[in-house]
């Protein structure tokens, strides 16, 4: 009991208890996870701009990629919340515990589906590069966006929706955020959002592994004539981009797939200076990770961000500025 105190003092009989922590540990955890939220937030704040502003960002490929930059800057945004629950308590109420949690989901299954469709866009551009034109457009890639969010907002509201009827009705003391569903809702979650996407994911990126690494092979045999020029460049940018967010897909599936698996098993690692399962902190990071990614592999992200930060954007038909 010496290592430990109420969440709320003046509810000595119902308060939770949480862990002691010297001052100077506090403050480096909260500092560091505060740093990793705000860089979270901000960077893909820088990916959102960047593709909305510039007209010649606006493809098929860059619309998932804004899809996923705005769950990842909803990530940063939540992160904080996290952060509160480090301490080892939750002071923000039932209801606000239910709608964090609605909205932690939301951008999970978001997540998911708009890695779907990045494995899908791949598979198109690489293994029928003749119809990527025309089975790929700017209106359908935004339709099926749509979709992806609409349809993740409605199942995780019907997913926890017996938990707005009584909010907090699953706590043991006050202090606690707990959200509780039921087995049968807690399998199909775990089939919709983590068996059958991944699998989908993983099998598509190997059939576009395979014909990827043919279609290099047959390229640098290819005879440059003017017309085959072109062709490699075009093939080379698609499979250039389609390395890059492999790189994407697999941090993803790294950072994601242990929460996952923890949930399949039942069991949760917990980091050893806060309450929060580790699994949660590697989903945070995996979004932190992405823009990085993008400023590596993507030259125009790096140009635009510059755009951006500098102000430049602010003048007039700057959205018509080359960048790629």
């Amino acid at each position: 009991m010496g290592e430990t105190e109420l969440c709320f003092p003046q509810l000595f009989n119902t308060s939770c208890w949480k862990p002691k922590r010297p001052l100077s540990e506090a403050v480096l955890i909260y500092s560091v996870l505060s740093f990793i939220s705000l860089l979270t937030a901000s960077l893909n704040l820088l990916v959102i701009i960047s593709i909305s502003h510039f007209k010649q960002l606006h493809t098929p490929t860059n619309l998932l990629l804004l899809s996923l930059a705005v769950s990842d800057f909803f990530v940063g945004l939540i992160m904080p919340f996290l952060i509160v629950q480090t301490n080892g308590c939750w002071f923000l109420g039932d209801l606000v515990c239910v709608i964090y949690t609605v909205v932690n989901c939301l951008i999970v299954s978001a997540s998911v589906g708009t890695m779907v469709l990045i494995s899908v866009d791949r598979y198109v551009a690489i293994c029928d590069p003749f119809h990527y034109s025309t089975k790929v457009t700017v209106t359908r890639v935004s339709v099926c966006i749509s979709l992806c969010w609409s349809f993740s907002f409605l199942f995780n509201i019907l997913l926890l929706k017996d938990n707005f009827k009584k909010a907090g009705r699953y706590n043991s003391c006050h202090g606690e955020c707990v959200v509780v569903v039921s087995y049968t809702v807690g399998v199909v979650d775990l089939f919709m959002t983590f068996v059958c996407p991944f699998t989908v994911i993983i099998v598509m990126y190997v059939r576009v592994f395979v014909v990827a690494v043919s279609q290099a092979r047959a390229m640098r045999s290819q005879i440059k004539t003017f017309q085959g020029a072109v062709t490699v460049r075009a093939k080379s940018s698609e499979l250039k981009a389609t390395k890059t967010l492999g790189g994407v897909v697999l941090a993803f599936l790294s950072c994601c797939a242990p929460f996952y698996i923890s949930s399949l098993l039942g069991q949760s690692s917990s980091a050893g200076f806060t309450s929060i399962p580790i699994e949660s902190w590697l989903f945070c990071l995996n979004s932190c990770l992405n823009p990085m990614i993008y400023a590596f592999c993507y030259p125009w992200f790096l140009k635009s961000a510059k755009l951006v930060v500098t102000c430049k954007i602010l003048k007039s038909d700057s959205s018509d500025i080359r960048i790629l």
